[in-house]
Formats: structure tokens, C-alpha cells, sequence
């Protein structure tokens, strides 16, 4: 063995001076091209990669980030479709040297259940030119460097991934060759890639449709059999719907479904890529009728489709099975948030009342059960119908109207009322045959299960927001079963302890203790009945309030008339039910004057939050505004109903801490108010995933997309957040 090391080592020393020459002689790019190498997250590995040997000064040299993406996930093009976002890069470049926009590639239509994004799977490069000055000198190195951000997502969730991508090229005299690794294939991409054309193009929205025809250049006479159009901006054609083409002498006709943006009309040009099999070009189409020679023949309008993840229905049929599970977790955590305790902890001593009649309280239980289930199916269904419609609403949406506001707020206070003893529906407390309840049997259940699931919504972001989200991109029945499970969870406590004789026996039976308990929980009533007048005051104004206070003092009135009445002789009840019947409909008149009378208490996008932070209105401009200054900027999307995003804002979005935070990175704190509805707030939180608040976000000094803040969040959390986005 000594002598076979010793051998070893003489051969290595003869050899030395050859791998020196051989090193010496090799390919130029070795000496020309240095970089950090390929950067890899579990999801993609990404390289900056150049198409030449070295750059020539005054020339435009060509790079393209290299992405290799792992099965099951996807990039996207710079119109990612229905969701997602593209690929961007943010350069740090010698003097001089200027970065071009990336030469998109022709993307894949990546259907995912209901919806189509644009994007791209396993290897793809992006091709980018880069402006070499002619001031460069041969032998000068450009370092060129980017952090590229890629959304990379899978059919069950997306990740932010953010990598340093570097390249060291070398500056010389003459033309370079073609780089041995990565020069054919980018060269190939180039000369595929869509590029503009002297084609003209019409477009037109007729009767619910979109009409674009194409005609001259590379159109006429063409051999075409199939073509489709992928529009650069999102919303003006709707990607999931068919595409029909047909083909005349001149050129193309393809009929479109419009998008959300496009169904209220066109509002100027319409820009995209027009792909066919035999060719695709980018194309600008004016407003205009339907250019002649451009119909004919029916061809194929729709281009490859592919699964947007590997497993097909398998790994869909997982992400619903995902998603249910989190919805029953979510709604039993439901049962513990402050917005449902005042009425689950009523309809629980209701159960104790009843808990020594069996039959009684398993009808109960099934009946509550029946009415949370009934109007989480309400709420879907028109969250559901409005968002098909184009409506951008999220859920709690029915939190946002102010007249929905008035009348929760009166109910509640009726209940507490009721509870108080003012008036009396369902008989006395007293003895085993009392029931606790606002409404008497099976109705005061039902109607208890449908209060429940309305004052609830603002509970459910905490901890729903992912699934949620992922419900309102599902087909509808796949959506509503989400919402199903997510009203299971909440009634199934009580409707468990309903139908379990054992531990209906373990209740305490009814007395005394019941009356007291009832005139106890008339306080969370009266509380939740001022919650909803604040909020009713933050959507409309003094005006409005003024009118829901009156109408509360009528309807307090008529209820403590109806109690009056209920002790007397039938004979006399006549003029008090008419006494109370008539302040119950001024009552009303009152509330439907709120519509006339609800001028917004702020402006449409003025920060409502009440913290000590200096704020300022969110827009998308005044983000990128702050980016544009390298300053980071931390997003509150919020509402005044939204108790998750009252306790957020008090416990870590308040102190004094956090101010000295901002303003020690130089942060810019936005505010988003949702407390009345806001279009582009809901596009927003659409675009994150979410379908409601709180949403945080905080965007980086250096520029990028922003991370996603948990939505419980602490003082401590918040600061470590600012400080490493200030880096």
C-alpha cells in the first residue's frame, strides 16, 4: 500500500503540466463566464446564463435565467392568467450597461379545476438583452447581477421564491461565438419566441362577446389550423372560457368570452400574442368592426392544455380533502372567538334547560345545526354568484353593507332585551319545561344557527384565510362543500353534547340559577348590539347613526309594550299590540332610511384604523411609490368588523415600539380599510390568496414581492419583520 500512495503521487506530478496546458488551451468561456452557479430551493433551481462567450463593446449581449422547476410546480408568463404572478428581476449593473424586458416565451395554458394560468414547467429560460456600452473596454469584467423573484406554485399552494443570480462576463474585441452549454438552446428560444409583425388587428365587444380579427403580413394565405390568443393584461379576456377561430383568405377571426375588465366595454387597445401552428406573433388590436377576408373555414381556437401539477385529479382530490379538513378545524375554533360567544354561549344554556329532555334537545341540536349549515349555503352561494358575475366582494362581504349592519344591530339588541325580561317569547325559565332561548323550540334553534354562522364571518381569517381562498377558485360544488364543513365544525359541539344522553345528564337541572344566568348573558347581547352601531358608524356617518339610535329607541319601546301586553286580559291586548306594532314599523322606516343617509364617516380608502402609527391610505401607486425610494413598506388590510384585525392592531400594531420600528428602517405604514367595500382591496387580497382580512404584507427595501405577515400577529414579530426588510 505505501508504494501504490507513492505511485499516485509521482503520476501526479508528471501530470500536473499537461492539466496546467490543457487548462490553459480550453474553451474561452471558462475564463470569460464566473457566477455563483445555479441557486436552488426545493421547489427551483435557477442560473444566470449567458448566449456568448464574452460581450463586444457597443453590442447587445444576451443572458436568460435558467429555471429548472421540479414536478409538480410551475412559473408564470408575464400575464400569469387567473392567478399566480410572473417572474421579475431587479438589476444591479455596472455604469452604463442597461437591462432590456425579458423576452417572454410562448407559455403553457396550465388548467387548474376552474381556472387557466399562463406559465411554464420544468426547464424554460427567459432571455434578457443586455446594453453593453461602447466605452467598455476589452479585458473589462461586467458583474451582472439580479435578484430574481419567482412565483412558483403547485395546485396547492404558491411560494415567494427570491435568488441571487450573478454572472461575470468578459469584455473583447470581435464577434463571440455562441457559449458551448447554453448559447444554441437561448439562441433557439430567441428565434421562437412571439415578436411583433405587421399585422392589423380589430377588436370589438358584441352582444357579451369579444370579436378579434387579424389580417395581413404572415396571416395572408397561411396554412393555419389552429391559433389562439393570450392577452398581455389580465381581466380583459376570460382565460378559462373556449376560444373559436376561423380562418379566411386575409387572415384570423377568434370570438373571446371577455374578462372582468372588458364586460363594461373596451376601454382602448387591446395587446397580446396571437399563437397558431404556424407561428405567433404579438399583435395590438385597435377598438374597431371586424376586418374583412378574416372568416371562412372553422379551425382549432384552443392551444395545449396541461394539469398545472402532476397527479391530475389524485392530487386535486387531496387539495379538497386539505381543504375540508382545515374548514372543520377552522369552524370548531370558531365556537371560541369573541364575535359568536355571546350567542353560542345563550343557545348553551338553552341546552342546559332542555338537557333533561332528550327528545327536546336532539331537536334542538339538529335544528341548530340545519340553520348554520342553511345559511353558510346562503352566504357561498351569493359570494359564489357575485364573484361569477365579476363582482369583486370577499367573504364577510354581507358585513359591508351598512343596511345588513342596522339590522343585525337592532336583532341583537331585541335579544338582549328579550333576555333582560323586557318581553317574553318561548314562557318562563322556571321548572324543567323552561327554555332558554330567544325564539321558542325548534325555530329559536334554527334562527340561534343562522346569527351564529352572520356574526361569525369576521371570525374566520385567522385561521381560514388559505382555505377559504383556495373555496372561491374551486368549482362551485367543490367550494360549498369547503363552506359545509366549515359550519360543521362550528355546530358540532353543541349538536355532539345534544345527542349524548351521557352528558346531557351531567347538567345541572333546571331553577333559580337559570333565571340569573338568562339576565347575565343579556350583557354580551347589549355589547355585541354597540359593536355593530360603531361599525354602523364607521361605514356611514352621524347622520345615519343618529337615525339607527331612533330606530333602537322605537323598537326598545315597542318590545317593552309587547311585554306590557302580554300580561294583560286578551281583551286589552288590542291597543297595545297596535301601539307596538306602529313604533315597529317607524323603527323600520328609520333603518330604510339609512340607505338615503349613509354618506362614508371617511373617504373611500382613508386609513380607519385607530392606532398611534402615522398611516397612510393604501393604493398600488403609493407602494410602488415607496419602493421606488428603498424604503419598506408594511400593508394593514383591515376592517372595523374584522375583531381579529381590532386585537392586531391593539396588541402589535400600536405601541410604541413598533413606531420607533418604522421609523428607525424608514418604513412606510399603509392602511387598506374594507369596512365598506372596496374593489381594488378585494382584487388585492384575490391576488394573495386571501378571500378577506386581515391581510399583512410587507414589502422588502430592496423592492419585490411582499412577504405575507401571519394573521395573529405580535409586537415582537412585527419589529424583527421591519428590521429584516430595512436590510
Amino acid at each position: 500500500m505505501p508504494h501504490l500512495r507513492l505511485l499516485l503521487m509521482i503520476l501526479g506530478l508528471l501530470l500536473a503540466p499537461v492539466a496546467a496546458q490543457a487548462q490553459a488551451v480550453q474553451s474561452p468561456a471558462a475564463a470569460a463566464l464566473v457566477g455563483l452557479g445555479p441557486q436552488r430551493t426545493e421547489r427551483i433551481e435557477a442560473e444566470l446564463v449567458a448566449m456568448s462567450q464574452w460581450a463586444t463593446p457597443g453590442s447587445t449581449l444576451i443572458v436568460a435565467v435558467r429555471q429548472d422547476i421540479q414536478p409538480g410546480w410551475h412559473t408564470y408568463w408575464r400575464n400569469p392568467g387567473d392567478s399566480g404572478g410572473p417572474t421579475t428581476l431587479d438589476w444591479t449593473l455596472p455604469a452604463g450597461v442597461r437591462a432590456g424586458e425579458i423576452v417572454w416565451p410562448l407559455p403553457e395554458r396550465q388548467r387548474l379545476q376552474s381556472l387557466v394560468n399562463y406559465g411554464y414547467s420544468g426547464s424554460v429560460l427567459l432571455p434578457v438583452p443586455i446594453e453593453v456600452p461602447a466605452s467598455a473596454r476589452p479585458g473589462q469584467v461586467l458583474a451582472l447581477r439580479t435578484q430574481a423573484l419567482f412565483m412558483v406554485c403547485s395546485d396547492q399552494m404558491c411560494v415567494p421564491d427570491e435568488l441571487p443570480l450573478a454572472l461575470d462576463i468578459e469584455v473583447r474585441d470581435g464577434a463571440a461565438p455562441l457559449d458551448p452549454a447554453y448559447g444554441a438552446a437561448i439562441q433557439a428560444v430567441l428565434v421562437q419566441a412571439p415578436r411583433p409583425a405587421p399585422i392589423q388587428a380589430r377588436i370589438a365587444l358584441e352582444n357579451g362577446r369579444l370579436t378579434l380579427s387579424a389580417a395581413g403580413g404572415p396571416l395572408a394565405g397561411a396554412d393555419i389550423g389552429r391559433a389562439h390568443f393570450f392577452a398581455f393584461q389580465g381581466g380583459i379576456v376570460d382565460h378559462a372560457a373556449d376560444q373559436t377561430a376561423m380562418r379566411g383568405d386575409a387572415g384570423l377571426t377568434l370570438t373571446l368570452a371577455p374578462g372582468r375588465g372588458a364586460r363594461g366595454g373596451l376601454t382602448g387597445p387591446v395587446a397580446g400574442v396571437l399563437a397558431t401552428d404556424a407561428g405567433a406573433w404579438e399583435i395590438t388590436a385597435e377598438p374597431g368592426a371586424a376586418l374583412g377576408g378574416t372568416t371562412g373555414r372553422a379551425i382549432s381556437g384552443e392551444a395545449g392544455e396541461r394539469q398545472a401539477a402532476a397527479g391530475g385529479g389524485a392530487t386535486t382530490a387531496a387539495g379538497l380533502l386539505q381543504a375540508a379538513l382545515l374548514a372543520l378545524l377552522g369552524g370548531l375554533i370558531l365556537n371560541l372567538m369573541p364575535c359568536v360567544f355571546p350567542i353560542l354561549a345563550m343557545k348553551a344554556a338553552a341546552l342546559s334547560a332542555s338537557a333533561h329532555e332528550t327528545r327536546v334537545a336532539r331537536r334542538d341540536g339538529l335544528l341548530f345545526l340545519a340553520g348554520v349549515l342553511a345559511t353558510f349555503l346562503v352566504l357561498a352561494g351569493a359570494l359564489l354568484a357575485l364573484r361569477a358575475g365579476g363582482q369583486a366582494v370577499g367573504w364577510g362581504f354581507q358585513l359591508q353593507s351598512p343596511a345588513v349592519i342596522a339590522v343585525l344591530g337592532l336583532l341583537m339588541l331585541a335579544v338582549a332585551l328579550n333576555l333582560s325580561g323586557v318581553f317574553d317569547i318561548g314562557g318562563s325559565l322556571q321548572g324543567g319545561a323552561g327554555r332558554l332561548s330567544h325564539v321558542s323550540g325548534g325555530a329559536g334553534a334554527f334562527l340561534t344557527g343562522v346569527l351564529a354562522v352572520v356574526v361569525a364571518a369576521p371570525c374566520t381569517a385567522p385561521f381560514m384565510a388559505v382555505a377559504l381562498g383556495a373555496a372561491l377558485v374551486m368549482p362551485w360544488p367543490a367550494a360549498l362543500g369547503v363552506f359545509l364543513m366549515l359550519g360543521l365544525g362550528l355546530a358540532l359541539p353543541y349538536v355532539v353534547v345534544s345527542l349524548s344522553p351521557g352528558l346531557l345528564r351531567r347538567f345541572p337541572r333546571p331553577g333559580p340559577w337559570m333565571e340569573r344566568l338568562r339576565r347575565l348573558l343579556a350583557f354580551p347581547m347589549y355589547g355585541a348590539a354597540l359593536w355593530l352601531a360603531w361599525v354602523f358608524a364607521r361605514q356611514t356617518g352621524g347622520a345615519a347613526l343618529a337615525l339607527l339610535f331612533g330606530a333602537g329607541l322605537m323598537l326598545a319601546l315597542a318590545l317593552w309594550l309587547f311585554g306590557l301586553m302580554q300580561g294583560e286580559r286578551a281583551a286589552d291586548r288590542r291597543g297595545w299590540l297596535s301601539g307596538a306594532a306602529a313604533l315597529i314599523a317607524l323603527a323600520l322606516a328609520a333603518v330604510a332610511g339609512v340607505a338615503a343617509a349613509r354618506a362614508p364617516a371617511v373617504e373611500p380608502g382613508e386609513a380607519s384604523a385607530e392606532t398611534v402609527l402615522a398611516s397612510q391610505p393604501w393604493s398600488p401607486e403609493a407602494v410602488r411609490a415607496a419602493q421606488g425610494q428603498g424604503r419598506p413598506v408594511l400593508v394593514n388590510f383591515t376592517a372595523d368588523w374584522c375583531v381579529t384585525c381590532k386585537i392586531n392592531e391593539g396588541a402589535a400594531l400600536s405601541s410604541a415600539r413598533v413606531g420607533q420600528a418604522i421609523t428607525a428602517t424608514n418604513a412606510v405604514y399603509l392602511v387598506g380599510d374594507w369596512t365598506r367595500r372596496d374593489d381594488a382591496i378585494a382584487r388585492e387580497l384575490e391576488r394573495h390568496g386571501r378571500s378577506g382580512v386581515p391581510l399583512y404584507l410587507l414589502y422588502p427595501a430592496g423592492g419585490g414581492e411582499p412577504r405575507i405577515l401571519p394573521q395573529l400577529l405580535t409586537e415582537g414579530l412585527v419589529i424583527e419583520s421591519l428590521q429584516e426588510a430595512a436590510r
